[in-house]
């Protein structure tokens, strides 16, 4: 097989990158996100905010976002060649701007392996209706 058809991924690779980061958001571990998180990132929130890598790190840093429960479910993990999208849903307790939120949401996640190391590139979360 040609080997620039196959990928190095496997699903519990990317799952442990994505448990890694939902442990550094809610830890507030800035030297982590900063491994994880790719300089390109794109992270739309389920409130339509758009944050980079950059944004999205000060707003942890600052403390107008804390994450203080990430939990996942139905996850679907897809890979192609190098990058990795995974589906599903998740629930979060966050405080954003000093307001609690329990978010419900659909969700795709999406990770590249670039630099021998699994990057994040993007979120999409989409709020469950009431």
């Amino acid at each position: 097989m040609n080997k620039s058809l196959t990928s190095s991924l496997s699903v519990a690779d990317v799952l442990s990158a994505e448990d890694d980061r939902y442990e550094a958001q809610i830890e507030g571990d800035i030297e982590a996100l900063d491994r994880l998180l790719g300089k390109d990132l794109i992270y739309f929130h389920s409130s339509t905010i758009k944050d980079t890598k950059d944004s999205f790190i000060k707003a942890i840093e600052t403390e107008k976002l804390i994450y203080e429960e990430m939990e996942r479910s139905d996850s679907r993990v897809r890979i192609y060649g190098d990058i990795a999208v995974i589906t599903g849903r998740a629930q979060f307790k966050v405080v954003s701007r000093g307001r609690q939120k329990n978010l419900d949401m659909l969700f795709h996640s999406i990770w590249i392996m670039r630099d021998q190391r699994l990057q994040f590139i993007s979120w999409q979360a989409t709020p469950m209706p009431d």
